[in-house]
């Protein structure tokens, strides 16, 4: 227990000893250390020749600044962090400062929670620090290293304050893979508000939305089920399914595969939810889709509705067809009578069944027994 507090003591004073060289010094080859938030840069203002300086974030090199007096930081954060110059080569010395200015740590937006949600929706929410002033007022930033994106639309509670946030249709290609930051400031008119954050990328943060059926049908024999799932930024999908057969236990099963076959299926219910396929266990959980319900042992369900308006009305095209070609028959009779065989004239008595007198009755009755039928019907 002896050497951790001893370390803290040997860093106090070797900050105490940096701190008072920097103030009784003069003319120190380093004066002005501030933070540059807009280029994010630790920047001095350096009155000696200082040929090599290093950069260091809570007693960690970063890099050094070889012939120029400043060093890139990367993306700023809202933990309070030591920022520290030191010259390397030529007389030593060295300077910090603390970035961001510390406020009370109670007064920043508390419980930051961000998701996407139905396929394009970004929505964050926060509560208010529980020793925030009674002035105080958040502001929401969705942070890129290339891009900044303010909060479009807010949602206040009853003291006017901004608790929620609200983004409608991202479209944020090619950078919607990358490492998004989270950020909520605080204003106040007499105190200084703690910034509040947190990073991730927005595959993370999905809500992925339930599956859209697409097609289903069964019969006695087999069940087909077909889905699709919209994500913008989730590629790597997978499905939980949950399927009920009559009166058993519901069962689970996953599968990468967007359409689900049963042999023998019999009545049954399921239900299917989308899942990120590589990150499942961290991610928030997909919506379940409404339940489906298919009776398959019935003799009915095995005749796909679509068929049943298909053939209905060529059926009764077709009705309307023969009836219409039947009533016309008589009148084309009429109209172009045949002309009768002629009887042998070499022998009477021989009667050949092909050169028999016409009969048109009997013709009428022979060729169109539709229209015996038609006329029966009319009687």
């Amino acid at each position: 227990m002896a050497l951790p507090w001893l370390a803290v003591l040997l860093t106090l004073i070797c900050c105490s000893m940096t701190t008072d060289h920097a103030i009784s010094d003069p003319d120190p080859p380093i004066k002005n250390l501030r933070i540059d938030p807009e280029r994010k840069r630790l920047v001095w203002d350096q009155h000696e020749n200082v040929s090599e300086i290093g950069c260091y974030v809570n007693s960690k090199i970063l890099r050094k600044a070889i012939q120029k007096p400043y060093c890139s930081l990367g993306d700023l954060s809202c933990e309070v962090k030591n920022y520290t110059v030191k010259v390397i080569k030529g007389q030593p010395f060295s300077a910090w400062i603390q970035y961001p200015k510390q406020g009370n740590p109670l007064a920043a937006a508390d419980n930051l929670t961000c998701r996407v949600h139905d396929v394009d929706q970004l929505s964050c929410s926060w509560a208010v620090g529980e020793e925030a002033p009674a002035n105080v007022q958040y502001h929401f930033y969705l942070k890129h290293p290339l891009k900044t994106w303010p909060c479009p639309k807010y949602m206040q509670n009853q003291q006017g304050v901004n608790v929620q946030c609200h983004f409608d249709g991202l479209s944020l290609q090619p950078e919607r893979q990358s490492q998004f930051r989270f950020l909520v400031n605080g204003t106040s008119g007499g105190s200084k508000i703690p910034c509040r954050q947190m990073t991730h990328r927005l595959e993370e943060i999905e809500i992925l939305a339930a599956p859209n059926i697409t097609k289903k049908w069964c019969n006695e024999n087999y069940s087909f089920m077909e889905w699709e799932v919209r994500s913008l930024f989730t590629e790597d999908i997978k499905y939980e399914l949950e399927i009920q057969k009559g009166s058993d236990l519901a069962y689970k099963e996953e599968t990468e595969l967007k359409v689900l076959g049963l042999r023998n299926p019999g009545p049954y219910t399921v239900k299917i939810k989308a899942m990120d396929s590589l990150f499942f266990g961290s991610r928030p959980e997909g919506q379940w889709s409404a339940p489906q319900h298919l009776d398959c042992g019935r003799k009915d369900a095995s005749f796909p509705i679509w068929l049943v308006y298909l053939l209905a009305p060529l059926g009764a095209l077709l009705l309307v067809g023969l009836v219409f070609l039947c009533r016309r028959w008589p009148l084309m009779q009429k109209l172009f009578p045949r002309v009768p065989h002629v009887k042998d004239p070499v022998g009477d008595s021989f009667q050949n069944e092909r050169m028999m007198a016409w009969d048109p009755e009997q013709q009428s009755q022979e060729e169109c027994p539709v229209v015996r039928v038609q006329v029966l019907g009319e009687t």
